[in-house]
């Protein structure tokens, strides 16, 4: 898909699960588990997906995924799997590597957006991708380095701390466009400064979710995890956002959804609901 200057692909970087009570709040099981099946365990089948802009100028990343700095004991609680699905592969099948990378976006630093911003080489943290520019909002960096007790499971230093050293993040106030032909919306349900680029032209525009809306599953208003620190927020950011996306008819991509890549999206007079699937890369 080319939107503007950018050619866009769907970088898929690991499968994993999550529970699905927490994945979907208030929203009983019968109706969830209808849209998303669980496993023994309650666990919900996802992925992580980045979206990778490339231009004549640039080869930018949204997002990094898992990464690959997991123990073993926490890759089979979350039952992360990189054997399918991981981001050297899904970058090979479109002739790039991690070298190329001139700009990684990071929509907020919880571990499943930006474990694949570092990896572990000969026992020392190294960045994944060595010639980058690491771009990280001022208000998510505070959080990640301060966080309340219930946020800090959702953060490891591991995934910037040697970026940080290297002089390798660039900070991000509030909404400024920092990447050309990129504007910056900003919430706060789910983590305080959740960045969300907007790739537009004169026939699409396509916004990166990332959790506010991470699977499809996630559309209707009121259906929003309890991982949010705001969920109330949640649910006003998602309305005040979804009447445009529906108006304009934008696409919306999809961080963690294992079917859907992307989508456009209906209003039916009483919810929000996907309308057509879209699919960016093949």
């Amino acid at each position: 898909m080319l939107i503007g200057s950018y050619q866009l692909y769907s970088i898929e970087t690991s499968e994993f699960a999550l529970d699905g009570g927490a994945m979907f709040g208030i929203i009983p099981k019968p109706l969830w588990e209808k849209e998303v099946p669980a496993d023994e365990q309650n666990r919900i089948t996802m992925v992580t997906r980045s979206l990778l802009l490339v231009s004549d100028d640039h080869k930018i990343i949204i997002d990094t995924g898992n990464g690959t700095k997991w123990q073993e004991k926490f890759r089979d609680i979350y039952r992360i799997e990189l054997d399918n699905l991981n981001l050297e592969k899904s970058l090979a099948k479109y002739n790039f590597s991690p070298g190329d990378i001139t700009d990684v976006y990071c929509t907020h630093l919880h571990f499943d957006h930006v474990g694949g911003n570092t990896k572990i080489v000969a026992g020392k943290l190294e960045p994944v991708f060595p010639n980058a520019t690491y771009w990280v909002q001022n208000e998510n960096w505070e959080l990640a380095n301060s966080p309340s007790e219930k946020d800090a499971g959702s953060f490891m230093s591991a995934d910037w701390s040697v970026l940080f050293e290297n002089n390798m993040i660039h900070f991000v106030d509030g909404k400024e466009s920092f990447l050309p032909e990129i504007e910056n919306h900003l919430t706060y349900g789910h983590t305080t400064g959740l960045m969300h680029p907007i790739i537009g032209d004169s026939t699409n525009k396509l916004i990166y979710m990332a959790d506010l809306i991470p699977m499809a599953a996630h559309i209707p208003l009121p259906w929003v995890m309890a991982y949010d620190i705001h969920p109330a927020l949640t649910v006003q950011e998602k309305g005040e956002i979804l009447p445009t996306i529906v108006d304009e008819d934008w696409i919306i991509f999809f961080e963690h959804d294992p079917v859907y890549q992307a989508a456009t999206v209906q209003f039916d007079g009483k919810h929000y609901r996907l309308k057509d699937s879209v699919i960016v890369s093949a």
